[in-house]
């Protein structure tokens, strides 16, 4: 294994904060959280703060049980006596999230292309099919957010060209890895649009990312900043491990869930943990501070990640915008599966099979949604979601911070 001295890989499972539990319902049910929340929007001369009332999906718990009797308590279907507080509002949207920073989401975007270079037109067409399909530009808004939110601490009145160019870089390297992901799992959708080795060709799409990924650290090294360097390189190290892990354990029904959770990191949650804490290092706060951004981003990329496979067998591929169940059918076993594996011998069977008999996938699938798969990945998620809240307490109170909480339940409000 390779050394990540960096890197602070604690997959412990422990609950510290109750917050997190749904009102002693189904594990899916709605969470509460109540707040008045002034959200900062962006206008032309200045940001000023708007009322917004968000009551958000998490539960307030309350309770003289211990810790260790609560854990018991739902373990065997008991509710646990909660004294809960609950408003109520409509879901959390990242358009709404993202109109803190949406003058930097545009400057973004109008920068992206240029970024990539239009030296090559078949290049430039493959980078206009991937930054024109849909994408959410989740990361890139994280930098944006966390550089807001630690620039107060710092004291800078407004983003440094270093803040925004890590933005840029972050945005392309993710996008360099959905190409290359697509051409390993020989999908031809994503985002609901064909995939770019599906229009130009595997060769061209090869040499895309390559490209993508080249050009990046091109404008890395310009940054000068030898931490930040290190830690971006080390993602692109870590998503060629997370790609060596998952292609040596495809089948395999005795994978760990702190191997899935490695491997998650590996290809999620190590690009978005460098995302924060690059964000952090540029506005020049404490380096305890940059570490807990650091955790946020890795918390918050493990939830997105679980939350992502519970979704491959929940949702359809036109929700999707790739087919259903394509994580399994390829071998590569997520942690609903992992969980349902504990409990259904006959699913090992159809998996080792790799799904020789027909409607052996759709009956794996119902299979890992019977047997309580769904919703031990549900707990999962909201475990890493807690954490992820729990490190941005060094945060003042602000909007910034708000936004970055209410990331977080996003995620997870997409399972409910």
């Amino acid at each position: 294994m390779m050394s990540m001295t960096c890197h602070n890989l604690d997959f412990g499972f422990t609950k510290t904060v109750f917050d997190l539990y749904a009102c002693g319902c189904s594990s899916n049910a709605s969470f509460c959280r109540s707040s008045v929340r002034n959200y900062a929007k962006s206008s032309s001369s200045s940001r000023k703060l708007v009322d917004r009332r968000r009551g958000i999906a998490l539960c307030r718990v309350s309770s003289t049980n211990t810790p260790a009797t609560l854990l018991s308590e739902v373990a065997q279907g008991v509710p646990p006596l909660l004294e809960l507080k609950e408003e109520s509002r409509g879901p959390i949207s990242l358009k709404n999230l993202f109109e803190l920073v949406a003058d930097d989401l545009q400057t973004l975007n109008q920068n992206l292309q240029s970024i990539v270079g239009a030296e090559n037109p078949v290049l430039m067409s493959a980078a206009e099919q991937i930054f024109g399909a849909g994408g959410k530009r989740m990361r890139p808004a994280l930098v944006f957010l966390v550089s807001r939110a630690t620039s107060e601490l710092a004291g800078l009145k407004e983003l440094t060209t270093e803040h925004r160019r890590l933005a840029e870089i972050i945005e392309m390297i993710h996008t360099a890895s959905l190409i290359h992901d697509d051409v390993l799992d020989d999908s031809n959708m994503r985002r609901g649009q064909e995939t770019v080795h599906q229009m130009y060709g595997t060769r061209v799409a090869v040499l895309a990312g390559d490209f993508m990924f080249a050009q990046s650290s091109w404008y890395l090294a310009n940054l000068e900043n030898l931490e930040v360097i290190k830690l971006i390189s080390q993602v692109i190290k870590d998503f060629a491990s997370g790609e060596i892990k998952q292609a040596s354990n495809l089948f395999d029904c005795d994978l760990k869930l702190e191997e899935y959770l490695l491997k998650s990191y590996y290809k999620t949650a190590s690009l978005i943990a460098a995302s924060t804490k690059g964000a952090a290092v540029f506005s020049g706060v404490d380096s305890t501070i940059t570490q807990k951004m650091y955790e946020y981003g890795k918390n918050l990329g493990l939830a997105f990640q679980v939350v992502d496979d519970i979704l491959d067998f929940t949702q359809s591929a036109e929700q999707l915008g790739k087919p259903a169940g394509s994580d399994l059918v390829n071998g590569n076993l997520t942690a609903p599966v992992i969980f349902a594996l504990e409990k259904e011998p006959k699913l090992r069977d159809i998996i080792e099979s790799e799904f020789s008999e027909p409607g052996s996938l759709n009956e794996a699938i119902e299979l890992v949604k019977s047997c309580g798969g769904i919703e031990r990945a549900q707990e999962l998620a909201k475990e890493k979601a807690d954490l992820a809240i729990q490190n941005l307490l060094c945060l003042p109170e602000s909007a910034f911070r708000l936004a970055l909480e209410d990331m977080v339940l996003y995620n997870l409000e997409r399972i409910v």
